[in-house]
């Protein structure tokens, strides 16, 4: 496509003939610094409908964004069978105000034929195998299907994102992995919400500011870090959907 991103910089110097980590650094650094809007515009033009938005519906900023730019995209929610039931509203919400096709991607195995093969509880016993099976397999699986995929992840979110690129290549999946939100901190997620009104997980207002499944999220308490919830008591940090 022919249209101009802010900066004179034309969508042919932002869509080369092949993606690999090369050239997702090279367009990387000529978006690092563009907003999270332009970012979207500059996604929609390149990859179209061959391109999935994750969301994990703590808010519904990424449904919105995309959505009103490309009616019917596809959203990704991983759908574990372990979310709190006001994430399930939540994304609810967000297909029924937004023009937006949630794709529930499952795991193989039902929370039944999980606690058969491997016992009840997996998330207690063995977290990293329970994530595997119900978040990063799905994930893998609904990847396959397209170019390019969109998440929510900030550079304050954790430690472990805070050199998190705009644009990088995720060879664990083969595609372009894009992240429009890097840089945004807390005040501008909040006022973006507030400019579009949008549906809030109310968990978030409830004391929760990373939002998991139930069992392994608890309330984080003032001054701890926003993911001090996420899989308390355990030596684990991440559920390895971001991980290269």
């Amino acid at each position: 496509m022919s249209a101009i991103l802010p900066g004179a910089v034309s969508l042919t110097l932002l869509n080369p003939s092949e993606w690999n980590a090369q050239t997702c650094a090279e367009v990387n650094a000529r978006l690092e610094s563009a907003s999270a809007t332009h970012i979207a515009d500059w996604a929609v033009a390149t990859f179209g409908r061959d391109m999935i938005v994750a969301a994990s519906m703590q808010d519904t900023i990424l449904p919105h964004m995309f959505g009103t730019r490309l009616a019917d995209i596809d959203v990704l929610f991983l759908e574990t069978g372990y979310h709190f039931a006001e994430t399930i509203a939540t994304r609810d919400e967000a297909a029924r105000r937004f023009p937006i096709t949630i794709v529930n991607a499952e795991s193989e195995l039902s929370i039944d034929e999980q606690a058969q093969k491997y016992g009840k509880g997996l998330f207690r016993t063995d977290p990293n195998l329970c994530c595997q099976l119900r978040k990063v397999e799905p994930l893998k699986r609904e990847l396959a299907k397209y170019s390019a995929w969109v998440t929510g992840v900030r550079r304050v979110d954790a430690a472990t994102r805070s050199e998190m690129p705009v644009v990088s290549w995720d060879a664990k999946h083969g595609l372009v992995k894009i992240n429009p939100l890097a840089l945004w901190d807390d005040d501008t997620v909040e006022n973006y919400q507030v400019a579009h009104d949008l549906p809030r997980n109310p968990l978030v207002a409830q004391g929760y500011p990373s939002i998991g499944c139930e069992p392994c999220t608890r309330k984080v308490a003032p001054g701890e870090d926003p993911r001090a919830g996420r899989w308390s008591g355990q030596n684990k940090t991440e559920c390895g959907l971001h991980s290269e």
